[in-house]
């Protein structure tokens, strides 16, 4: 049949396609271009190509209903009967028999065009699209090699582990295949669990000389509408070619997506242009339309960058693929059609079951005429490409950083000033590594004030006498989660983010989304190699007393406590010095986000250079007394918890009570460690036993909720008894750092009553009475002076 193609067969499309006329226009069109460009022979060439997308469609559309349904394959195509179906049965099957055609089409470009370019799928739940298209080409990843292979045992295996739930003694998944995409997904780079985040980032992703394909979803559109800005970031300059092809099936589990409820294609691209957009509508059931549109778009862009007199925002290619959800099956375009289409299950509905396989039996594919369809679409060797599954955001491994000796401070300094003063040493150092600064307001009042005169807002119509440029390096919106894609999608550059904490933890959704892709690739021995992300979370909860209670949350900390440590690192500078090592030593490591509590505001110094460093090492370091000698140990958990500790040992000290100092920068190295890889990063017991000895009462004062910490901190607690912890205790309002502390009882003498109960002592032996009143509240707090 692919022989056929010369008597214009491919015009009429494969199974449930048929081709429009206007989309065989441009096929046409295309197949003209690229022989004139001498990319191919003749336009038969490339008419053959696309009939054998159109087949390797079909029967990827094929697998996707079986990965559903069925518990195995026939190859012969025969009807399956009762028994080969699923009890019961699961997939997100609408969405995927769309991202089908999609993905064949963007293999399609590839092979036209002898490249091969990297992709991004937002939606992520429809991963039985890509592993259904990766099995059939062989193209799958490392676990799944040998396993899923192009036979009856091995896509009747593939069909049989999608949704399995099966799970090994280890306590992880037993398969090599998720419900989304994963490190065991070929090719993949996010798992697109989050609607609307690919969209933040894709723009950020493909380095100068690359191309970027990014498939998205409708439903994001009305999730996440942070992508609307894509055009304001892309550069000629710094940027590579990115394509986002949104699957326009306009349909959400239970009702129709804003889009259609608006206005449809005809809407969107109205909605588009008026955000700097230059969209294009095609046909979203043909792999050949979606493959025009790929190189179209990019044959716009390239014309664009090579305009003498260009003029930014550029008009960013958006294709529109307008889609029925769930094509080629029974159900389409029906609620049922996100999940189960068929009305009724095949293993226990006779009705089900036909429907199922009279939709099979016109998506399938003969074996030979599979083969030979293959055969024609794998070009890599004869191209010199890399296999798709090997694309360039794939496989990022920018060079090490190189790091600046650090300005040690001597004296008072504000941390933030002094991480602000080494990373522009730190970027001019790195001038090939790209940056992407994310930054949702105030980069300059946050301390950031010599970084932004040197990396710039990017906008697109400089203001004289601004730190702004056309080629400016931070990306500022108010918009949380778009200013954090920037510098996740930038993996193979040099990031940082920058926000006030209380505002980062709307951030949390896209970090987690990030942290447990990396942690998953380690977890099957993929270790990302792209360059550590370190979000300063500043203005913090202690520090930001004048602006009510919203302003005061330390609530992103701990919840980045409860992902795995070892990817996931929470940290607590108490002074510049501290603050600089730690920002430092994250950027030496690799898929790791970091986020530094870090204060703005002008602090002693507590650490000489080399303290600092060794603070980073180790995790914690004591700061004040001997733990030999010392009666009770007060360990901070942030900076200004360190100087109420230190003011609090001061007091016990001169009673006669021998007390210590520790600084916990990283809490997380001291948890207990919940699998081999966490407990790689964890402090050993015998470093636990050095810096917090058993025998010893414990004072913790942290930064953050006390339960969280006391959960976190399981092997420093030797019980109600022994230890005890203050923080923030959700009480605030329009305060002061003074204030603050008081209203959560945090203060020094707080923490010196509190030091008492753990030693068996009266507090009045180390409180006067007034102190004592005030700690009690029946006193005005302004009688606790520092001690």
């Amino acid at each position: 049949m692919m022989s056929d193609t010369r008597d214009d067969m491919w015009k009429s499309g494969y199974g449930p396609l048929t081709r429009r006329a206007e989309t065989v226009a441009r096929v046409e069109d295309m197949a003209q271009r690229l022989v004139r460009r001498g990319l191919w022979h003749d336009e038969e060439s490339v008419y053959r190509l696309v009939a054998a997308a159109d087949r390797l469609a079909s029967a990827g559309m094929w697998l996707v209903a079986h990965m559903t349904y069925a518990r195995r394959v026939d190859l012969s195509g025969a009807p399956l009967p009762s028994e080969a179906f699923k009890d019961p049965p699961e997939g997100h099957t609408g969405g995927s028999l769309n991202m089908v055609t999609a993905f064949v089409g963007y293999l399609l470009a590839n092979t036209l065009s002898g490249t091969t370019r990297s992709w991004i799928m937002g939606q992520g739940h429809c991963v039985a699209a890509i592993e259904a298209v990766n099995a059939l080409t062989g193209d799958v990843s490392p676990r799944q090699k040998g396993r899923y292979s192009r036979s009856d045992a091995g896509l009747s295996q593939l069909v049989s582990d999608f949704y399995s739930y099966a799970i090994g003694a280890d306590g992880r998944p037993a398969t090599p295949l998720g419900s989304h995409a994963g490190p065991d997904t070929a090719g993949a780079i996010s798992e697109g669990g989050y609607l609307g985040f690919a969209e933040l980032e894709y723009v950020h992703i493909p380095l100068p000389g690359e191309s970027l394909v990014a498939f998205l979803s409708d439903g994001a559109f009305e999730e996440q509408r942070g992508s609307d800005w894509s055009p304001r970031w892309w550069r000629a300059e710094d940027s590579g070619l990115a394509t986002p092809i949104m699957i326009l099936n306009g349909r959400r589990i239970e009702e129709r997506t804003e889009i259609a409820q608006d206005g449809g294609a005809c809407w969107l691209e109205r909605h588009l242009r008026l955000n700097g957009f230059d969209p294009v509508q095609i046909d979203g059931h043909d792999p050949a339309a979606v493959a025009w549109a790929i190189l179209d778009s990019e044959e716009r862009m390239t014309r664009f960058k090579a305009d003498p007199d260009r003029v930014y925002p550029a008009p960013l290619p958006y294709v529109i693929a307008r889609a029925v959800k769930g094509f080629g099956f029974p159900g389409a375009g029906t609620n049922r059609a996100h999940n189960l289409p068929l009305e009724g299950d095949p293993r226990t509905s006779e009705q089900a079951r036909a429907a199922f396989n009279a939709a099979a039996a016109a998506l399938f594919v003969q074996e030979s005429e599979l083969d030979a369809a293959l055969g024609a679409l794998t070009t890599h060797s004869l191209q010199r490409r890399p296999l798709e599954s090997s694309h360039p955001a794939a496989r990022r491994v920018p060079p090490a950083p190189m790091r600046p000796v650090p300005d040690w401070s001597d004296g008072p300094r504000p941390p933030m000033e002094a991480i602000d003063n080494w990373f522009v040493e730190l970027v001019d150092a790195n001038p090939d590594l790209r940056v992407r600064l994310g930054n949702p307001d105030e980069l300059r009042s946050n301390g950031m004030g010599r970084t932004l005169d040197r990396l710039r807002h990017r906008v697109n119509r400089p203001e004289a006498g601004v730190a702004e440029a056309i080629d400016g390096s931070v990306i500022t919106a108010l918009n949380e989660e778009a200013v954090a894609g920037a510098a996740l999608g930038n993996k193979g550059g040099l990031n940082l983010i920058v926000s006030y904490e209380a505002f980062a933890v709307k951030m949390l959704g896209l970090l987690r989304q990030e942290i447990i892709f990396a942690r998953h690739q380690r977890e099957g021995g993929q270790v990302p190699e792209w360059i550590a992300v370190p979000l300063l979370a500043t203005s913090h909860t202690w520090e930001n007393g004048k602006n009510e209670q919203s302003h005061q949350d330390p609530t992103l900390a701990e919840a980045l406590f409860g992902e795995m440590s070892d990817t996931a690192r929470v940290l607590f500078p108490v002074d510049a010095n501290s603050a600089v090592a730690a920002l430092s030593g994250v950027y030496s490591r690799r898929g790791e986000v970091a986020c530094l509590i870090t204060p703005k505001r002008l602090l002693p110094q507590a650490f000489s250079g080399e303290g600092a460093l060794d603070l980073w090492e180790r995790g914690a370091a004591l700061i004040e007394g001997d733990l030999d000698s010392a009666e009770i140990q007060i360990v901070a958990v942030g900076a200004y918890q360190a100087r109420e500790a230190l003011a609090a040992a001061a007091r016990l000290n001169q009673n006669g009570r021998r007390a210590c100092v520790t600084v916990l920068l990283e809490p997380g190295r001291f948890r207990a460690p919940r699998d081999e890889i966490e407990a790689a990063h964890a402090a050993s017991d015998e470093e636990l036993e050095a810096l917090f000895p058993r025998r010893l009462p414990r004072l913790i004062l942290t930064h953050t909720r006390p339960e969280p910490m006391l959960g976190l901190l399981r092997r420093l607690d030797g019980g109600p008894e022994c230890t005890r912890a203050l923080g923030y205790l959700s009480r605030g309002g329009t305060l002061d750092t003074a204030g603050l502390l008081f209203a959560n009882r945090c203060t020094w003498a707080h923490a010196v009553a509190a030091a008492a109960e753990l030693l068996g002592i009266d507090q009045h032996e180390v409180l006067t009475l007034e102190e004592a009143a005030a700690v009690a509240g029946k006193a005005h707090p302004r009688i606790l002076q520092p001690a």
